[in-house]
């Protein structure tokens, strides 16, 4: 999707046409989440920090980030998706793969399947897409990146190095800053310099991930369109409108965190194994933390007791606290009762059930703010 945050803002509110929208929040301590094309040429791009935005774009529209929207948006864009091929891979709310490979003797060739998509999201939804045709996921992706907004690129399976070789090497995925650093000294530049060094010399360099580069470099990506995966992760965070030094205040907000991650994985009927504490420090150093349980869990006053664990391993209450997270990995779909030790307190886990499941119901008709922890309503 073209500046899909932004995008529906302007389909919401016609009056921000032509002005640079950009979504993230109205408080100058947060990110951009995602910048219009009008913002863009001011130098505003996506996780960029708002001040910075702010000094970039002064006369920019900021708004806060309307996520039960945005998902209501995509999920049209995804049922337009599937309409046309079962192969759809996921890889954000508003971008996916699509293998239309058996969808031809319907719908046309490639290319004319990708234009009548285009055409079906424009009529139903108002928001334009762009899309990249090719024999590869990775060529693909590059592709669909070309022409922005509304474009559409085509690179037939006989073009796909006369594409790739003159393209500047950071278009290629999983090469950040660093390994670009590193390829420049051994004078790579573009995907053809790429191609043309010695693996053995890549594999010496970057391990594993040496080979890896040279097959992208020239357009080689066996990877099939796997539809559906499983989310690796649910969590929240948030980084607040000024720095806590007091660690009584960091734990409260921790709090809040854990009650809002774990209403939202018992939404999803899922529990996890590994809590994951992200802290971010005022000098946006970023640390994090990590444990295992014995059990999976989608209890809030345990990731909560978790939490508290991981947060005595890093410098919380030492030095100012930007932003706090919390997520839980190794998720099972859906959340099932685990056997108990012959010795566990199964009345007391009940009770914890039970009572999670009431608590859920009164948020269900209510809302999120309508019960919580009691520490978080005192001052």
């Amino acid at each position: 999707m073209d500046a899909f945050y932004p995008a529906v803002e302007v389909l919401d509110n016609p009056a921000l046409k032509g002005r640079p929208v950009i979504v993230g929040g109205t408080s100058k301590r947060g990110v951009v989440s995602s910048a219009s094309y009008e913002a863009r040429k001011f130098g505003v791009h996506s996780a960029q920090p708002i001040a910075k935005a702010v000094r970039l774009c002064p006369d920019g529209i900021f708004l806060p980030v309307r996520m039960k929207r945005y998902k209501e948006i995509s999920e049209q864009v995804f049922e337009i998706f599937r309409r046309f091929t079962p192969l759809v891979e996921p890889l954000s709310i508003d971008e996916a793969f699509l293998d239309v490979t058996g969808s031809t003797h319907l719908f046309g060739d490639p290319v004319e399947i990708a234009k009548k998509i285009k055409q079906t999201i424009v009529r139903e939804t108002g928001l334009t897409v762009s899309a990249g045709v090719a024999p590869s996921k990775f060529v693909a992706k590059i592709a669909s990146d070309m022409e922005k907004p509304d474009g559409l690129t085509v690179v037939p399976p006989d073009r796909v190095r006369e594409f790739l070789d003159p393209l500047p090497i950071k278009k290629m995925w999983g090469v950040g800053k660093a390994t670009q650093e590193s390829l420049r000294r051994l004078n790579v530049k573009t995907f053809r310099d790429l191609s043309r060094v010695p693996v053995k010399l890549l594999e010496r360099r970057f391990g594993k991930h040496g080979m890896k580069m040279h097959l992208l470099s020239m357009g080689i990506d066996e990877r099939a369109v796997v539809p559906d995966q499983d989310v690796k992760s649910i969590g929240h965070e948030e980084t607040f409108s000024h720095d806590i030094s007091d660690i009584g205040a960091v734990k409260k907000k921790l709090l809040s965190l854990a009650d809002r991650v774990a209403r939202r994985v018992r939404r999803k009927k899922i529990t996890g194994r590994t809590l994951t504490l992200k802290v971010k420090y005022d000098d946006f150093v970023q640390v994090t933390r990590s444990a295992t349980l014995p059990k999976p869990t989608d209890d809030g006053p345990e990731i909560y007791s978790i939490a508290c664990g991981l947060l005595e391993k890093t410098d919380a209450g030492k030095r100012p606290v930007r932003l706090l997270g919390i997520s839980l990995s190794k998720l099972n779909f859906p959340a099932s009762e685990n056997q108990l030790a012959l010795f566990d307190r199964k009345d007391s886990s009940q009770k914890r059930k039970k009572l999670n499941v009431a608590l859920d119901s009164v948020v269900e008709k209510h809302g999120d703010k309508s019960i919580g922890p009691g520490t978080l309503l005192t001052g």
